[in-house]
């Protein structure tokens, strides 16, 4: 079993303003609970379905595979909706790397900077464009967000 360890912050400014445009990201969710997530989702010419467990501090079981992007579209139709849509811009910074999903859709006007860790009591630098720790906010899980739009905050 691989495990996630991911922190999760609000972004200030517009740091993907000068970068190439990110990559766009549809996903959905055949199911959705506090106990586990499976979710189909496309990003590119790609797609993968991910099983994630339980969050336990912000730590979670995780198993990702890839599948045909054809089959990722059928399975995205039998998905709750709206679908979660975004940019993803891949930011290094310090050796480490940032993933920056700048949402549209129903999300529109979400910007929010996740960095994957090797442990959870790993310390990294952050850039200057992070903003409020969301990790423990449930309303930003991307599940959460198919189901309470931030749009209707």
């Amino acid at each position: 079993m691989a495990t996630e360890i991911e922190r999760k912050f609000l972004v200030l400014g517009t740091p993907w303003a000068s970068l190439p445009k990110g990559e766009l990201m549809r996903q959905g969710y055949l199911t959705a609970s506090k106990q586990k997530v499976v979710r189909v989702r496309i990003e590119g010419d790609a797609a993968m379905l991910t099983i994630k467990g339980a969050t336990q501090g912000i730590s979670r079981g995780e198993w990702e595979y890839a599948i045909p992007v054809k089959d990722a579209q059928e399975l995205l139709e039998l998905c709750d909706q709206p679908l979660i849509e975004k940019y993803r811009y891949r930011i290094p910074f310090d050796n480490m790397l940032w993933e920056l999903d700048v949402f549209i859709g129903a999300n529109q006007g979400l910007v929010v900077a996740e960095i994957e860790l090797e442990s959870e009591h790993q310390v990294f630098a952050k850039p200057d464009w992070i903003g409020a720790e969301v990790s423990d906010d449930a309303r930003y899980l991307n599940s959460n967000l198919q189901r309470q739009p931030y749009s209707t905050w």
